[in-house]
């Protein structure tokens, strides 16, 4: 199952830390500049920046859980329920290698 699940994970790392870097234009402050742009296109331009930081902060989020089951198949603590100390089971952790419950103490 590691040596299944791990590059997955490392994968997915590098995709959402390239997307992160690739998108860090748009959320950037948009500036006032009133002679150029109406006060229309300065909202869409607000509301696109606004979503894009929602975006990155959704993909940090995902970041870090990939980074604690990184570090928890490091300590061999990957795969054991974190409430009762039970085996997750492997589907459940092929569908989402983060998952740190298993199905009866994720109720």
């Amino acid at each position: 199952m590691k040596a299944r699940l791990l590059p997955r994970l490392w994968e997915e790392l590098a995709a959402l830390r390239q997307a992160s870097s690739a998108t860090a234009a748009h959320r950037k402050p948009v500036e006032l500049d009133q002679q150029s742009v109406g006060r229309l296109s300065r909202m869409d331009a607000l509301q696109q920046q606004a979503m894009a930081a929602a975006q990155d902060a959704r993909r940090f989020a995902r970041i870090q859980a990939l980074e604690a089951a990184v570090r928890r198949f490091d300590s061999d603590d990957f795969g054991w329920c974190d409430a009762c100390g039970e085996f997750i089971g492997e589907k459940r952790l092929d569908f989402d290698p983060t998952i740190m419950r298993c199905r009866e103490c994720a109720k």
